[in-house]
């Protein structure tokens, strides 16, 4: 099976080279797609050299799968030729996840959502991939009214130049900047563009991605996002209120069975998630969790995850061996 990963010279289609060794996909060849000024190098790949491809070459290759994590302007410009060549595409970037038909994908949450004849999936924003994790389950038994959520988001969602601007500023150096202000001991209220109606772009991606990939038509949903100075792992605030009644000892048993979920919620033990034992592991972690006793039927709780993993790269490769499991590709 040939699989090509577009943007494999990047944080995260590093991470993706990393996941497919280590979930032993099925890969017969792989084909490392970067930059014109990364074709020739070579990437290590189950300890071998690979040499780096240009996108051009790997339509050429017509691969079984695409996995792009190269940025919204290159995925709109060839997730389509790879489509039309019969090469199912998992798109990392934001260029495909709202458009109609196009499924946007979760796999313990909406796998139905695969279609064998639609060729472009998209892979959702990092923050809204491990909120849907934590929530389907509960949805599922009590059904959601409202979300709201805010979130502390790792300058590693930005990527690898953020991470110097943060280590930059930590050691006293004046380099180049990608935030419009200092991240070190900082926290910035403001993750993307801001939009006409005074919110993000990240933002928007997580109230309108949360309804399309749950179904939540009726389901009322505001983000407020924050990006903090930590590297790898984004948190999560998230108050929830649904249309029954619950016991928190009846969120617990819900939570302790829901697949990608690991339950850490024993604050007598100081044990609650955190980016630093969320880092380099693929569950969601959940905990804190209590009711609000402002609302009724509501919940408050603690969500935290590796960006680069599940909220990125594990999420992709997972949407990739459904296709396999469906006998899809081969």
């Amino acid at each position: 099976m040939k699989v090509a990963v577009v943007g494999a010279t990047g944080l995260v289609g590093t991470k993706m080279l990393q996941l497919l060794e280590e979930r032993q996909f099925p890969v017969t060849e792989l084909l490392p797609v970067a930059s014109e000024s990364s074709v020739g190098k070579t990437i290590l790949f189950k300890n071998k050299p690979v040499p780096v491809i240009s996108l051009a070459e790997a339509v050429k290759n017509k691969p079984a799968i695409a996995i792009f994590s190269a940025g919204g302007n290159v995925s709109k410009e060839w997730a389509q030729k790879f489509a039309e060549i019969g090469t199912y595409v998992i798109d990392n970037s934001s260029a495909w996840r709202m458009e109609p038909g196009v499924p946007l994908v979760v796999p313990e949450v909406n796998p139905h959502h695969l279609q064998q004849d639609k060729f472009i999936i998209a892979n959702p924003n990092c923050s809204t991939i491990q909120m849907v994790v934590a929530l389907k389950p509960l949805h599922d038994k009590l059904e959601l009214k409202r979300i709201v959520v805010s979130t502390y988001q790792s300058v590693t969602g930005t990527g690898q130049k953020a991470v110097t601007q943060l280590f930059n500023e930590r050691k006293g150096i004046d380099g180049p900047k990608v935030y419009p202000h200092p991240i070190d001991l900082n926290v910035l209220p403001h993750i993307d563009v801001f939009l006409e109606n005074g919110y993000t772009k990240e933002e928007m991606k997580m109230m309108l991605e949360t309804k399309k990939i749950m179904d939540l038509t009726d389901t009322g949903i505001t983000a407020t996002t924050v990006r903090i100075p930590t590297i790898g792992g984004h948190s999560e605030s998230i108050n929830a209120t649904f249309k029954s009644d619950f016991t928190i000892p009846e969120i617990m048993e819900l939570l302790k069975i829901a697949p990608g979920v690991t339950l850490q919620d024993s604050p007598i033990n100081n044990l609650y998630p955190m980016p630093l034992t969320a880092h380099d592991k693929d569950d969601v972690f959940v905990g804190r969790l209590r009711k609000d006793d402002s609302m009724p039927n509501t919940l408050n709780m603690w969500v935290v995850s590796d960006n680069l993993r599940k909220g990125a790269a594990t999420n992709a490769i997972q949407i990739a061996e459904l296709l396999v499991k469906y006998q899809w590709v081969r």
